[in-house]
């Protein structure tokens, strides 16, 4: 199976193609077969690059999500030196921005999108190695801004929120499109959703207790 950091071309290719149909089916609702086909390959290959349906599954994950990765600030683009709010504030505006840019987008948020909602394993080895760390950073800056004093659940309740503001703005962006007349975010869009979560959600943590 091939190394994860040495990928060639014809393994990126199947990568590449494979990821669109995960991405429109789903895992259960894509068959080897079917990939094979798309990506002008046969079964021989899919078993030599990545050993098994599941195998080049997470591997889609993988390389999509290291895709997506790229066009993440350092950190978020959180200032180390910077104020509990400020840092809470670029954290949230970096990581919407992440979600709604479709110019930056990869398929890695339709591929999250499908295994939030049809899990399989792979989301149990995603968790343990890229959103847990993701999301105990932004746990550490919610308890900069509510304190060292605040219990460890409302800190991890209030991150979940902050969270779930975020997604909702992606995985509900056709209907609230709809609901503005609109074919796609646009820039100041992205930002007035960013500038509100923000507002919203320092607001609620100033006045929580």
């Amino acid at each position: 199976m091939v190394a994860e950091n040495k990928i060639t071309a014809k393994a990126e290719s199947i990568l590449q193609n494979a990821g669109e149909i995960f991405a429109a089916r789903g895992f259960r609702g894509t068959t080897v077969r079917e990939i094979c086909k798309h990506c002008k390959v046969n079964l021989a290959a899919i078993n030599y690059y990545f050993g098994s349906k599941e195998r080049l599954y997470l591997a889609c994950l993988k390389y999509y999500q290291s895709r997506a990765a790229q066009n993440i600030p350092s950190h978020f683009g959180v200032d180390p030196l910077a104020q509990p709010k400020e840092k809470l504030s670029s954290y949230i505006r970096s990581f919407i921005f992440r979600l709604l840019e479709e110019d930056k987008q990869t398929l890695f948020g339709k591929l999250l999108a499908r295994e939030f909602f049809e899990p399989t394993g792979a989301l149990d080895i995603l968790i343990e190695e890229s959103i847990k760390p993701s999301f105990h950073f932004l746990f550490s800056l919610v308890r900069e801004v509510l304190g060292e004093h605040c219990l460890e659940n409302i800190v991890e309740l209030c991150a979940m929120s902050i969270v779930g503001q975020c997604i909702y703005f992606r995985n509900a962006q056709p209907v609230i499109l709809g609901l503005r007349n609109k074919e796609k975010y646009s820039e100041e869009d992205i930002k007035e959703i960013a500038d509100h979560i923000i507002n919203f959600s320092l607001k609620a943590l100033e006045n929580y207790f």
